[in-house]
């Protein structure tokens, strides 16, 4: 478990907050890409970026010539909030107060450093390929030294982490049970359709991806929706 702090302490739908280390991961480490938020010069910034999860660590990819890899030189390293989802579907209500989503989120808090360990900076480059699809890393050309001085890292390390998760079916007031509108839920995935080789390319398109996978289903929890009592 990781430790509820002032920070990732929920206000409101506690009933959707856990702080499983195990669900935290899973979540991290399925979705592709992720939101980090930062404060450069009074402004709040929010980019999109790319992450992988090596252990306890976040690894977040970018350019040295990037805003926050600029303000993540300094020593005291950089303020930041880390966002992820998985948006598995949406929730039609009878009322239209009561629509919703169903999602699973993970919010990390903590300090961005600058990876500047050359080890260290391939060995997360690699992770971040290889999640992209196990094997690619040896089955593509490694960066060169002028590629990887372009490329810079951030590493945040998971101390102050939870997730959020809402899941079921629409929460809707007694009185709006009888009333005649559809309600339910749209379910929504992520799937891959088939590999298309650039322009040039003649080798067959590699088994890693063609390979089938399971279609990744969001898990149910039943203690997510609140249920209302007459």
């Amino acid at each position: 478990m990781y430790p509820a702090t002032a920070r990732t302490t929920a206000a409101r739908h506690l009933n959707r907050v856990t702080y499983q280390r195990t669900e935290a991961h899973r979540i991290l480490d399925e979705a592709y890409h992720c939101c980090l938020a930062f404060v450069v010069d009074g402004a709040p910034r929010a980019l999109p970026t790319l992450h992988v999860r090596v252990d306890e660590t976040l690894y977040l990819h970018g350019s040295t010539a990037s805003t926050p890899l600029l303000a993540a030189r300094d020593r005291k390293g950089l303020a930041v909030c880390v966002a992820v989802t998985l948006l598995d579907g949406l929730v039609y209500a009878r009322a239209q107060a009561h629509h919703s989503a169903n999602y699973r989120s993970v919010v990390v808090h903590g300090t961005a450093r600058l990876v500047s360990d050359p080890a260290d900076k391939r060995r997360a480059l690699d992770a971040l390929i290889d999640k992209a699809a196990p094997g690619r890393v040896a089955d593509s050309r490694p960066p060169t030294n002028r590629e990887l001085a372009q490329t810079a890292v951030l590493a945040v390390a998971l101390d102050e982490v939870s997730v959020k998760v809402r899941a079921g079916d629409p929460v809707d007031e007694q009185a709006d049970l009888a009333l005649p509108y559809w309600a339910g839920v749209l379910p929504l995935r992520t799937v891959a359709d088939p590999p298309r080789s650039a322009a040039g390319v003649t080798r067959a398109v590699p088994s890693y991806l063609t390979a089938a996978a399971p279609a990744a289903t969001a898990p149910t929890y039943p203690d997510t929706v609140p249920k209302r009592t007459p």
